[in-house]
């Protein structure tokens, strides 16, 4: 069971997924905007860039890309929300993986993590992924992440992974940050506040490291 399974089990039992989509079904259909996510690959990459909607749960974010014309494949290792976008998105590209050992065989312009995948990811493998997420961006891609940086930002009984250690991750990897914001909006990241305490939340976008 993943770190991930075990809060969405706490909070809405075993069929978790459907109540995961349902949640962001029921905001869009109040007038909730549910796509910042898809809009910040928008105004990234156009399309048809190629993305990897790493962690992609039950399917949200690849739905709006591909609807937007971009190339997705999506990846999680959770059976129940792939489960739920593959009855909702039957004709999507989905993959059931771990993220600390995904070998998809190729690479893409943007590797996507759109919630809270790192503070969420099994203890002892941030560096592994992280590995895996840079072998996967294109020699010109960029791998971007948001989560939360406390506990207002955080599901339930989820910890808080600092800003320093995915950085630290990244770098190790080959991959160094070229933007970062302090939400999907592109609200502007306070540079005197590297932890990002103030802001509670970052949106990282890494590059391959130029040079030796």
């Amino acid at each position: 069971m993943t770190r991930w399974t075990e809060v969405a089990r706490a909070q809405a039992g075993s069929r978790y997924g459907r109540t995961y989509a349902d949640r962001f079904a029921a905001i869009a259909a109040e007038g909730g905007d549910v796509h910042g996510e898809g809009r910040f690959v928008l105004d990234l990459r156009p399309a048809p860039a190629t993305v990897l909607d790493a962690g992609c749960g039950t399917g949200r974010v690849a739905a709006y890309l591909v609807g937007e014309g971009y190339d997705v494949v999506g990846v999680d290792v959770d059976e129940e929300m792939l489960r739920v976008a593959r009855e909702d998105l039957p004709d999507l590209d989905w993959r059931l993986a771990d993220l600390a050992t995904l070998d998809l065989g190729r690479t893409f312009d943007v590797v996507l993590l759109a919630g809270n995948i790192i503070p969420l990811l099994e203890p002892g493998t941030l560096d592994a992924v992280a590995g895996r997420l840079v072998a996967h961006a294109a020699p010109d891609g960029v791998v971007v992440a948001g989560f939360g940086l406390d506990a207002a930002h955080l599901p339930a009984r989820c910890p808080v992974t600092p800003l320093a250690d995915y950085d630290r991750a990244m770098v190790a990897a080959g991959a160094q940050v070229r933007e970062r914001y302090a939400g999907w909006a592109r609200e502007p990241w306070d540079e005197a506040d590297p932890t990002g305490s103030a802001a509670g939340y970052a949106v990282s976008v890494h590059g391959r490291t130029v040079g030796p």
